[in-house]
């Protein structure tokens, strides 16, 4: 790409901005390289590496990636037998770390969010190696750049604890030397200090002979001399003779690292790369969250249509979105309009974000924005060119225009500001007809803006090319900035004047001055222009209409799914139900009834007995068949939930049971009732209405009204709780078993399903804890085996 179109469209500040946004240097560095790419399928992956980074960053924050060292020249170093610093060793570490924060942070990810697709990030992920045993030993072995660990080895151990022994003796024997009455005089201060790694004392000049010992150093003036004395002498030797011994044991634990890290510097290298990448994927990501970009769409026939665009470089709260469209319907777009009206800006906009797309980069327009790939982009904006107005002269434009009209291709862009200005105006727009009309044969996409009432002409008889004006108020004298395709563009130069003030006379005068047909063509413009204004918006409030009917339409239609597939399945499972209670019948009774017609073989009533099998059984067959014509149990709701009062009888769904109205209900929806000898609260959804007055209960007189629970007529003897979670499971469960203890059951069955085992084991641990549960077992084979939970009562 041209680096001259690169400055001019200033993708360099679009880069510095992602450059900010990396960690390490090594990303830094690709982000400070990074050009537009020209294959399709390699731009594809790469916007598609920033919109799972985009993903991943909205669903799990931005990357640790805080500490990640360039350890490439110790890399070097070792591939060449070389040994590491203790800071170099810390900077590997560094890495192996940032490492294992990645893994962390990727394997959180994908465990929050594991339904997502983030085939790309999780493939570089999955292929960091932590390398545990290393960042281990390293971090063990060095506190610091210049501190090593005194158990990074037994040795350096023993030697400073030595040297530790020795530096006591030392000052143990000096510490005697200044507090003694004999050298007392001597000294200059009872201090003990250090030169040449060596402990001294301050001894007065004058005291030079009398006082025994090696000489090191002295004040500036001379009066005081630095003397260690020679009863430690030896013991310095020592502790120097230490030194150099812990220095060369330094020197051996650092060789042994990084022998280590020479041993696994293929992954090492390995895990570098993949962490740069890494940053640079999520420093694109994390543009594109700053300025709200979306991910564009790719083609590969010369098409480009930005919806809302946004040019990155300026305010995102205060720039106006643009609309623009090139390469279907027309390949030269001509922009006309005042200055300071936007044209430059929308120039500028579709040079860079077309840029921004080839490098892999989302761009600041809505989704479904689409780009094409082009192998240059040109843009004659000048090199003193602002966004705000033009400053070139026609000189330099038609430098630049010779170099893009001898190097443009088909697979081109380009762009012109203000073509054929700087010279004559007639002259001028003679020779960018010609320009354009060269390109326009070429079949080049070129996007160019103009003041010339000709160019408007031009591009209204001419097929492929189509005019565009940036909208302008002449009321308050401030664009809008707002692109509208189709019409071109006012230049509104009287309108403009007489609001600042200029005299009627002039602009008359001016006006008579025009050629007739010139004001006429103006004119047209303006209706043009309110035409396009009104239907632009009566065609977005249909297409605002069109989508919320759409939207209303499939909610609908999802709805009406839903609840066919609900009706389906709750007429199925009752089905299902009936004829397995119904089979369990029948063969019992058919069981019974067998047994004891085998009993009345030996008193002689077997024909009797068999009539009676043969009766019931037609009955059981009729029950079914009545059973498979209606499945549904008629409700009588007579009456409004809300109205319920003290003494209305309720039917709960939820428990299957029937109870009495305590109170009415409260703010939320919750009504007090009564369920034999228990007390409870329940939702009015979950409730339909049965009758008023109070329950009456069986072998019970209305007088007593004892609390003899009917619980026994309706609960179920088993109660599933598949699909649910542990904590929901139980507080279901709980509920069942007092209900079920209450009725008198012997045993319940649970069913929990198979499953990972996980609801099973909180239900087994939950029922150790029943006081009033005598034993359970998982089922046996034909209960349903390891699936459900067979409960037995006290």
């Amino acid at each position: 790409m041209n680096q001259k179109t690169l400055n001019t469209l200033e993708y360099n500040k679009i880069i510095g901005q992602l450059v900010d946004l990396t960690s390490s240097k090594m990303a830094k560095e690709i982000s400070m390289n990074l050009q537009p790419h020209y294959d399709l399928t390699y731009i594809r992956k790469k916007q598609q590496e920033t919109t799972e980074a985009v993903t991943m960053i909205l669903k799990r924050g931005s990357l640790p990636l805080g500490g990640l060292k360039d350890i490439r020249s110790s890399l070097k170093r070792l591939s060449i037998g070389g040994n590491l610093s203790m800071l170099e060793l810390l900077h590997i570490g560094e890495v192996l770390r940032v490492c294992s924060q990645v893994k962390s942070y990727a394997k959180g990810a994908k465990d929050a969010n594991q339904f997502l697709n983030l085939e790309l990030l999780y493939n570089l992920f999955d292929n960091i190696e932590v390398l545990h045993p290393l960042y281990k030993e390293i971090t063990r072995c060095i506190i610091s750049e210049e501190e090593m660990a005194d158990d990074a080895s037994r040795e350096l151990h023993q030697i400073r604890r030595q040297m530790k022994v020795s530096n006591e003796k030392i000052k143990e024997q000096l510490n005697r030397i200044i507090t003694s009455s004999s050298y007392k005089t001597m000294l200059q201060d009872p201090i003990i200090t250090i030169r040449n790694d060596r402990y001294c004392v301050p001894v007065k000049q004058e005291y030079r002979g009398s006082f025994k010992g090696m000489i090191h150093d002295q004040s500036a003036s001379g009066s005081t001399l630095f003397i260690e004395p020679m009863s430690v002498v030896e013991l310095n030797n020592k502790v120097k003779e230490l030194f150099t011994k812990e220095k060369q044991e330094i020197e051996k634990i650092l060789a042994r690292l990084s022998s280590f890290c020479y041993e696994h510097a293929f992954q090492l290298d390995a895990n570098t790369k993949l962490l740069t990448e890494i940053d640079f994927i999520f420093a694109k990501g994390e543009l594109s969250i700053a300025l709200n970009c979306t991910e564009p769409t790719f083609n590969d026939h010369k098409h480009i249509r930005i919806i809302k665009g946004r040019h990155p470089l300026l305010d995102q709260k205060t720039v106006v979105p643009i609309d623009i469209h090139l390469g279907q319907d027309f390949t030269t777009l001509m922009i006309t309009g005042p200055n300071t009206g936007g044209k430059t800006v929308t120039l500028k906009t579709v040079g860079l974000l077309t840029l921004m797309g080839q490098a892999g980069l989302h761009i600041p327009a809505s989704a479904n924005s689409q780009l094409s790939i082009f192998d240059h982009i040109f843009a004659d904006i000048g090199d003193e060119q602002s966004i705000e107005q033009s400053l070139s002269t026609f000189s330099s434009h038609m430098t630049n225009i010779i170099d893009i009209l001898a190097h443009a291709t088909e697979d081109s862009l380009v762009l012109f500001d203000e073509l054929g200005a700087g010279t004559d105006p007639t002259e001028g727009a003679a020779l960018a007809m010609a320009i354009l009309d060269n390109l326009h044969a070429k079949d080049i996409l070129t996007v160019a803006t103009t003041h010339y009432s000709e160019l408007k002409v031009y591009a209204l008889s001419t097929s492929g090319v189509e005019n565009a004006c940036c909208e302008f108020d002449v009321k308050t004298l401030r664009p809008t900035y707002r692109l509208l395709i189709g019409i071109p563009g006012k230049s509104n130069a009287f309108a403009i004047s007489k609001r600042l003030g200029l005299s009627d006379d002039i602009i008359d005068e001016a006006k008579q001055l025009l050629e007739q047909k010139e004001v006429r063509f103006e004119d047209l413009i303006t209706e043009l222009e309110i035409s396009k204004k009104t239907t632009l918006m009566e065609k977005e409030k249909a297409e605002r209409y069109s989508r919320e009917a759409e939207q209303l339409k499939e909610k609908v239609e999802v709805q009406k799914e839903k609840i066919a597939q609900q009706k389906e399945r709750i007429l199925k499972e009752a089905k299902e139900e009936a004829y397995k209670v119904l089979s369990l019948a029948k063969d019992k009774a058919d069981h019974i009834i067998k047994e004891m017609t085998k009993l009345s073989k030996h008193t002689g009533n077997a024909k009797e007995m068999e009539s009676h099998r043969s009766s019931l059984r037609s009955s059981i067959t009729s029950m079914e068949k009545g059973l498979s014509s209606s499945m549904k149990p008629k409700k009588n709701v007579t009456k409004s939930l809300k109205d319920v009062k003290a003494g209305d009888m309720v039917f709960v769904t939820t428990l299957n049971q029937k109870g009495t109205v305590l109170s009415p209900p409260n703010a939320k929806g919750d009504v007090q009732l009564q369920m034999g000898i228990m007390k409870t609260k329940v939702n009015i959804k979950d409730l339909s209405y049965v009758g008023g007055g109070d329950i009456t209960y069986k072998n019970q007189t209305p007088k007593t009204k004892k609390s003899v629970s009917s619980k026994s007529m309706s609960i179920s003897p088993e109660v599933d709780v598949r699909g649910c979670m542990v904590d929901e499971a139980l507080g279901i469960l709980d509920k069942f078993l007092d209900d079920a203890y209450l009725s008198h059951l012997p045993q319940v069955t649970i069913i929990h399903g198979k499953g990972t085992g996980a609801l099973r084991t909180g239900i087994h641990g939950f029922l150790r804890r029943v006081k009033y549960i005598k034993s359970f077992r998982i089922g046996s084979f034909g209960e349903g085996e390891s699936g459900v939970t067979i409960v037995e009562f006290k």
